[in-house]
C-alpha cells in the first residue's frame, strides 16, 4: 500500500486504482515482474506515471499505438530491463462495410457495439471512425474473438479484421467551436454554456459525481478552468477550453471553446 501522503495528491475516487497501480510498482522493483496493464485513460496513466517515478528500481512506458494516443497501455518493469523492447500488445481492428449507413456511424456506436459484444473497456483503446469505416486500437487477446462475432454496428452490417499498427489511419476529433461570455472561468459558469444547460442543472451532476476535468473527477462546481482543460460530463459530452480571450469592459470573460462531436 502507498504511504498515506502519497493519497493526499489524488481524488479519494481514485484511491483503489492508485492501490492497484503502486502493486504493479512494487511487484516490478521488488519481485522482478513484468507487467503490461490494460488501456488507462490520461488521468490513470499520469497516476501509474508518477508513482512509477517515485520508486528508484521501477521502469514504466506508455504506449497507445500512435504517438498522439489518448488511451494507452503500460509496460511497468524493474528498471534494469529495457521497457522499450517488450511488446505493448495493441492491434488495429479494422472495421469495414458495404451498408452506406456507415458513415453515418460515430465514436459512440462503434464503442457500443464492441462493449454490447461483452468487452470491457479497458481492453478497448482509440476509437477512429471514418466514412467508409473504423480503425480502433484494441488489446491483441481479443483480436480473434471480435473478427469472429462483430457483425453489426448500430444497423449497419460490418466486418471486421486485425491490422498491424503501421495501417493505422488516425482520425483527428472534430471540434465544434462555440464562443461564450462568462462572469468567470468557474466550472459550472463554463459548463452551462457549454452543454446549453442553466447553471442550477448543471450543478446537481457535478456534484453527483458526473464530472472530470482532465480525467480527474472534480465535485466542486466552482472549480476554475484554464486553457486546454477538458472537461467531461456524463450523459452530456465534453468539450474543450481553447482559449480564453480577455475580459470586456462589463469584466465578462470572452472564452473559446470546442465541443467534441
Amino acid at each position: 500500500m502507498p504511504h498515506a501522503e502519497i493519497y493526499e495528491h489524488f481524488h479519494p475516487d481514485e484511491k483503489a486504482f492508485v492501490d492497484r497501480a503502486w502493486e504493479w510498482v512494487e511487484r516490478a522493483a521488488e519481485l522482478h515482474q513484468v507487467r503490461r496493464t490494460d488501456f488507462l485513460d490520461p488521468r490513470q496513466a499520469h497516476i501509474l506515471f508518477t508513482l512509477a517515478n517515485r520508486h528508484p528500481d521501477a521502469a514504466i512506458r506508455l504506449d497507445g499505438g500512435y504517438e498522439a494516443a489518448e488511451r494507452r497501455r503500460a509496460i511497468v518493469a524493474p528498471d534494469y530491463r529495457p521497457v522499450e523492447e517488450e511488446p505493448i500488445g495493441i492491434r488495429v481492428l479494422d472495421i469495414s462495410s458495404e451498408d452506406r449507413r456507415i458513415k453515418e456511424l460515430d465514436h459512440g456506436d462503434y464503442l457500443g457495439a464492441l462493449i454490447g459484444l461483452g468487452m470491457k473497456r479497458d481492453k478497448i483503446g482509440d476509437i477512429h471512425p471514418r466514412e467508409d469505416g473504423c480503425h480502433v486500437l484494441i488489446a491483441e487477446e481479443i483480436g480473434d474473438f471480435l473478427t469472429s462475432h462483430l457483425r453489426q454496428v448500430h444497423r449497419a452490417e460490418v466486418r471486421a479484421s486485425v491490422v498491424e499498427l503501421d495501417r493505422l489511419k488516425v482520425v483527428t476529433p472534430e471540434l465544434e467551436e462555440m464562443a461564450i461570455s462568462v462572469a468567470s472561468l468557474r466550472l459550472d459558469g463554463v459548463a452551462s454554456d457549454a452543454f446549453r444547460l442553466s447553471r442550477a442543472k448543471i450543478v446537481d451532476p457535478i456534484r453527483a459525481g458526473r464530472c472530470r476535468v482532465n480525467w480527474k473527477p472534480v465535485e466542486d462546481p466552482s472549480a476554475p478552468l484554464r486553457e486546454g482543460d477538458i472537461v467531461s460530463m456524463k450523459g452530456f459530452g465534453r468539450f474543450k477550453v481553447l482559449a480564453v480571450e480577455g475580459q470586456s469592459k462589463s469584466g465578462r470573460f470572452r472564452v473559446r471553446i470546442g465541443k467534441f462531436v
